[in-house]
């Protein structure tokens, strides 16, 4: 990953945005000789919040699983079956046609 101070980013920003455009590596920006962002392509930003929703999603299965908030997936269908069964038969209720 490349390093760039915040002087030159301003500098050169229209470059520093193609560069990470097409090379899809961020960059390190340092602004008194600390990182204090990065910047990164919009593809790349929207992968990384996907793999952590994933991981979040992740996360929270397993801490149900620990704390034993489980229903197995034969209870998922058949909830589910019933669930539509009565929007179908409210439907057929109020003279709505099914496509």
């Amino acid at each position: 990953m490349a390093t760039q101070s915040v002087s030159y980013v301003k500098a050169h920003l229209a470059e520093v945005i193609n560069r990470v455009k097409e090379s899809h590596d961020p960059i390190m920006v340092t602004q008194n000789g600390e990182c204090t962002v990065v910047i990164q392509d919009h593809e790349a930003y929207q992968r990384t919040r996907q793999a952590l929703a994933m991981m979040k999603l992740i996360s929270m299965g397993e801490q149900d699983i620990a704390k034993r908030r489980t229903v197995s997936q034969h209870e998922v269908f058949r909830s589910l079956k019933r669930r539509l069964r009565s929007k179908i038969d409210k439907q057929a209720g109020n003279g709505i046609k099914q496509k």
